[in-house]
């Protein structure tokens, strides 16, 4: 037996199999302690174990031949780095095992072959020489072998002959026929030498299994080391087990489709068939032009080319599909009943004259013309004015479709223009998406919140709704998804925007713009009565003779619950009423049948604010001015004071940048215009003076606030009264010009709720004035001027205040003054 392993250790070089000798040594005393060392690469010899080393470098042939003629002995070790070709004695580890040259075989390769046996272990103490050969001095070691009836040593035994049966049967490169060697080992240090030899562990765990003299404590260590691979071959077995069911069940699914398909071809049956009759019969009913029905029959038939169960066959089937759902040239009748779509644009917008005279205008020319390119239109204004659900009137006016996208945030090129269709879920971009959800290509398509659109690496689309709002280029917009040109000419865009500074310029010279003013208190107290409160009636279940709203119960809340142009606030406090009435009604409470303003402050506690109203003030310095907020117009008090100084200026209210220089320029008119006032040269020199816009905490910017400051200067150094209910707005220039400014309509609406009858603005805004309805403009005066000069006659008064400070020269630099001169 030994003779046929042997045998087939020479002839297959790859595997390597061990098997056992005794460790006794002829004639000890005749082995020097000077060992010639052979080292191994990637492997531990173990004593007791019989083994072909495979021999590649010169000195180990040498080493070996040299040895075999002689005493046959040799010291084998492990080197350190296995890519060293000419290890020395440091490089080798200290432990290794002595070892008798059975044979020495050459093999047909002409590579040599050398069998040896296991004797005993050894540390290496000190090295002899290294050329030509390696040679140390070394310890043999000995083993310390357990007694022979140590039940804890037989138990060792046990588990690691069954632990390495364990493993021979998981690991397929081990022959069964190892299981039979192990079982027939009856000493149990030859059992653990062969085990420690043969199992696949690290270099470093085979290595401390050397080290070890006591038997007892190796074997314990190759338990745990054997424990730790079976654990491995369990986990490399369930993962083969897992993927072998995997493609086994993706095989089986395949089978059975292929049967299925086979079965609903006898049967005439075949869905994919089904798909391409279905996609060939919708095909036919479309009124598409003639390159669109080129381009679908083309991707059609490719469609046909690509294997059903292939992902590209559901990319091409969803294209294909998106083309037909698009409405190439279908569109709706537009209404051209002009007084039906103003009594429906009446109905469901109060005011808003210029928006609804701008779409019949767009109705008659339709309807004289025969075809007009629909209008591009952004109303603008501040929120809750109805610029979105205008868009959902003009289209219910028009009998058109209604389409809306939100560009709020909206940072993607691609959201607009779509992906390609090569991409892994790739879409069409939101314009084609949303066509093809109202299936006409005519509606009335609301663009939202246009002036918040976002710009980063993603691209800018902004720059990508150029096309699509431009009438000479969207009549064949491209969509990087659909691949075709696409007619969006007869829609009809309206975008919305609060603020137009923000809004891409170019994007802004495309589009028609309507401003969208405030309401005026009266205006929304009927917009609630025929909008919000019937709404919010229905949403609660509560009936209209349950709770009943007046005309002063609804300023009441305007005047003391909001604060904004539109009415989306009093919609909401209109809501908190009707909400919390419902309450007290299924509560069986008894309610008063009228809204009174004490109810109110019951139902929606104090008032959040407090109505901005004229204060007529006995002091010089102060002026009221008017400004533009997007909550509307407010007023807005500048007050001015002076203290000994040297001529400093202070500001102070949270002004902006613009405001600050129109306070300066204020500050510069009055000081080179002191004689047309009468104010000395030199009093500026030894007073400060300080300008304060009240409400700290709200920033302040703009120039409209220009020509009240400089009235406030005035006013402080001359000490004269100011016109009482009298407000102002404009900018003022250094050389005394008094220029237009924007917002005229909220600001005319904030004088009136104040009580303010008199304004002064400039000359340049009179046709913002006239071209305001005469109901925002009733009972109020206005004064229109061109310069600073006509301002300061009609503001100040030829009276002093009752308690005029001493604003002068002090005396003691009068005196100064005139030595001087």
């Amino acid at each position: 037996m030994e003779k046929k392993l042997l045998s087939k250790i020479i002839n297959e070089s790859s595997d390597i199999i061990s098997v056992l000798a005794d460790d006794k040594i002829e004639n000890q005393e005749d082995i020097s302690n000077n060992l010639h060392l052979v080292p191994l690469r990637n492997s531990v010899f173990f004593p007791q174990v019989i083994t072909p080393i495979f021999m590649g470098r010169k000195i180990s042939i040498d080493v070996v031949q040299k040895k075999f003629a002689e005493d046959k002995i040799i010291g084998v070790v492990t080197q350190k780095n296995p890519e060293q070709e000419q290890p020395k004695i440091k490089d080798v580890y200290k432990y290794g095992t002595l070892a008798r040259i059975l044979k020495i075989v050459e093999l047909p390769d002409g590579s040599k072959s050398a069998i040896i046996q296991g004797i005993k272990r050894f540390k290496i103490l000190k090295s002899v020489s290294e050329n030509p050969f390696l040679v140390a001095q070394v310890e043999i070691l000995d083993d310390i072998i357990p007694k022979k009836n140590d039940k804890d040593f037989e138990a060792i035994t046990l588990n690691i002959r069954n632990s390495s049966a364990t493993i021979i049967h998981l690991h397929p490169g081990i022959g069964e026929e190892a299981v039979m060697t192990i079982k027939n080992m009856d000493n149990p240090v030859s059992l653990i030498n062969f085990i420690s030899s043969n199992i696949e562990f690290p270099l470093n765990d085979k290595l401390s299994l050397l080290e070890i003299s006591d038997v007892k404590k190796r074997g314990i260590q190759l338990l745990s080391f054997l424990n730790t691979e079976i654990q491995k071959l369990h986990l490399r077995e369930d993962i083969n087990i897992k993927v072998k069911q995997k493609l086994d069940e993706h095989q089986k699914e395949f089978i059975l489709n292929q049967q299925l398909k086979e079965i609903q071809k006898e049967l005439g049956k075949d869905p994919v068939s089904k798909e391409i009759v279905e996609l060939k019969t919708a095909a036919k009913k479309k009124k598409w032009s003639k390159k669109v029905k080129e381009i679908f029959d083309k991707e059609l038939e490719r469609l046909q080319r690509i294997n059903h169960m292939s992902p590209e066959y559901g990319v091409q089937l969803s294209y294909l599909q998106t083309i037909l759902d698009l409405p190439w040239d279908e569109k709706t009748t537009d209404n051209f009943d002009l007084y039906k779509a103003q009594e429906t644009l009446d109905n469901d917008h109060y005011g808003l004259d210029k928006v609804k005279d701008r779409i019949l205008e767009y109705l008659a020319i339709i309807k004289l013309k025969g075809n007009l390119k629909s209008p591009i239109i952004c109303l603008y204004g501040p929120p809750g004015v109805g610029k979105t659900s205008l868009g959902k009137s003009i289209a219910s006016a028009l009998d058109r479709k209604y389409a809306r996208m939100s560009l709020g945030g909206l940072h993607d090129e691609s959201e607009i223009r779509g992906h390609r269709k090569t991409y892994i879920g790739a879409m069409p971009g939101r314009i084609i998406q949303s066509l093809r959800k109202v299936k006409t290509s005519n509606p009335v398509f609301v663009l939202d919140e246009i002036d918040k659109i976002g710009n980063d690496f993603r691209g800018d689309p902004a720059s990508a709704l150029l096309e699509v709002l431009d009438p000479e280029q969207n009549n064949s917009f491209h969509d990087n998804y659909l691949d075709i040109d696409y007619d969006l000419s007869d829609i009809m865009f309206i975008a919305t925007a609060n603020n137009l500074s923000t809004i891409n310029p170019a994007l802004l010279d495309r589009m028609e713009l309507i401003e969208m003013t405030g309401y005026i208190t009266e205006e929304k107290i009927e917009i609630a009565k025929r909008h919000l409160i019937p709404k919010q009636l229905e949403y609660h279940g509560v009936k209209e003779n349950q709770i009943a709203f007046t005309d002063q119960t609804l300023n009441f809340v305007i005047d003391n619950y909001t604060r904004e142009s539109g009415v989306r606030e009093l919609d909401k406090k209109i809501a908190s009423i009707i909400r919390k009435t419902a309450k007290d009604i299924a509560l069986e409470k008894e309610i008063p049948d009228v809204l009174t303003n004490d109810r109110i402050l019951e139902l929606l506690g104090v008032p959040k604010f407090i109505k901005s109203t004229y204060e007529k003030s006995e002091v010089a310095g102060v002026v009221t001015g008017l400004a533009w907020t997007s909550a509307g117009g407010e007023i807005m008090l500048i007050e001015a004071s002076a203290n000994r100084g040297n001529g400093k200026l202070s500001l102070t209210g949270n002004l902006g940048k613009v405001m600050i220089e129109s306070a300066t320029i204020a500050y510069e008119y009055i000081k080179s215009h002191y004689k047309e006032l009468k104010i000395p040269s030199k009093l500026f020199n030894f007073w400060n003076v300080h300008i304060h816009a009240p409400e700290g905490a709200i920033p302040k910017d703009g120039p409209s606030a220009g020509i009240t400051i400089t009235t406030a200067l005035a006013s402080l150094f001359t000490q004269r009264k100011v016109m009482p209910f009298m407000a102002m707005t404009g900018e003022i220039t250094l050389s005394g010009k008094v220029l237009p400014v924007g917002g005229i309509k909220e600001k005319i609406l904030a004088a009136k709720r104040a009580g303010i009858s008199k304004i002064i603005i400039s000359e340049s805004n009179k046709a913002d004035i006239e071209d305001i309805k005469v109901i925002y403009r009733k009972d109020v005066e206005f004064f229109y001027v061109k310069t600073m000069e006509e301002v300061l006659k009609i503001a100040l008064l030829n009276e002093k205040v009752e308690k005029p400070l001493n604003i002068g020269i002090p005396k003691e630099k009068s005196s100064e003054i005139k030595n001087n001169s």
